[in-house]
């Protein structure tokens, strides 16, 4: 016998989605020259150097973003710091899994899964950002970041010599 819910309407969200569909992730992909090694370190090592932190930070330009132990952190020049993610899996140089809440809570997380792997032209980087529904509002978030993302990787691609 089927659900005695499965025919029932369904509530949408603003999008026009039935509120019990899961939103896609969003993926970006970009090879960057070198080794994987080389990719990661760019990626989690000098984070700083590259991340748009003016557009996408909590704190602005002249902050600070890196990977701390089992956190991603950004520091303001006066001290004060915003926890933007726990890494729960660390497989250096390979990839790395992690919460994702910049400017918000945990209590509103998202996924984050970065992985590297040796392509032909270099290092292939993939980005895979779901657990929507971690979110505050999962629609608009996931928008935010599919309209994000492709900017972010820009700058750490010239940042790598892309």
């Amino acid at each position: 016998m089927d659900n005695l819910f499965s025919h029932a309407p369904g509530t949408q969200d603003g999008d026009g989605h039935d509120a019990g569909d899961a939103l896609e992730p969003v993926v970006n992909t970009l090879v960057i020259p070198g080794t994987v090694a080389h990719a990661f370190a760019g990626f989690t090592d000098h984070t700083h150097l590259w991340w748009p932190l003016q557009d996408h930070g909590v704190y602005g330009q002249g902050s600070y973003v890196e990977f701390e132990e089992n956190l991603i952190l950004e520091t303001a020049d006066d001290g004060r710091t915003s926890i933007w993610g726990t890494i729960d899996e660390w497989n250096p140089p390979f990839s790395f899994h992690a919460t994702w809440h910049p400017g918000s809570t945990a209590l509103w997380s998202t996924e984050l899964l970065v992985a590297f792997r040796p392509v032909e032209d270099g290092t292939e980087v993939r980005i895979f950002h779901n657990g929507w529904e971690g979110a505050e509002n999962p629609a608009a978030t996931r928008a935010h970041y599919a309209e994000a993302w492709p900017g972010i990787l820009a700058r750490y691609a010239r940042f790598m010599g892309a």
